[in-house]
């Protein structure tokens, strides 16, 4: 990764949630920081800034103290929202908090406990998440607009697509003309393209 960071001279890192395995952080005074991000990603080039989203295995630990300030007194690379806008020039990232979209997180958890501290009550959080999403990309003047989440919407991985997100945000991707949607969660690399 340091030497793909060094040979296209990036900017910055995206990352796509699921930060911290097995069940995210414990604390912001949790060793796992350390051990999974400032004492892994040492190489030269990825001294950069880090914007990350969570995902499913992250909210199975304290959300906010991946979301703490600490962490970035830890290390300045590090910087981790439920949802936020990144603007670089030309492109526009509209990084969103796919996790509380998923029914299955809360209908069947399995043997999980998940941290739905501030996203409960969840419809709430959605409509506000996915209002503030659409008004966020139609006021962009941004050449191109990228959206990044946790899951995929489509997918040809073994988690399969996500439907919930088809039904609620794919509508508003579609809609306001989004060039494209990034994604981790499979832990495979696609390329899905659609029409329009």
């Amino acid at each position: 990764m340091g030497i793909v960071g060094e040979q296209l001279d990036i900017d910055f890192v995206i990352s796509v949630g699921d930060n911290f395995y097995e069940d995210g952080l414990k604390g912001d005074n949790d060793t796992s920081f350390e051990a999974s991000f400032s004492h892994i990603y040492t190489h030269p080039s990825l001294q950069k800034q880090w914007y990350s989203v969570l995902g499913n295995h992250d909210y199975r630990g304290n959300v906010e103290a991946q979301l703490s300030q600490v962490l970035t007194q830890k290390d300045w690379r590090w910087f981790c929202r439920r949802s936020f806008v990144l603007s670089s020039g030309m492109v526009e990232f509209f990084f969103v908090d796919t996790n509380p979209f998923v029914e299955k997180y809360f209908t069947d958890p399995k043997d999980h406990t998940y941290d739905w501290s501030n996203v409960l009550p969840r419809n709430k959080y959605i409509s506000n998440l996915l209002h503030d999403l659409e008004l966020e990309i139609k006021k962009s003047r941004a050449t191109w607009k990228f959206v990044v989440g946790h899951h995929g919407i489509k997918t040809a991985g073994h988690h399969g697509a996500t439907q919930e997100l088809i039904d609620q945000l794919l509508p508003i991707l579609e809609e306001n003309k989004v060039d494209l949607y990034i994604n981790g969660h499979d832990h495979c690399l696609q390329h899905i393209g659609s029409d329009g």
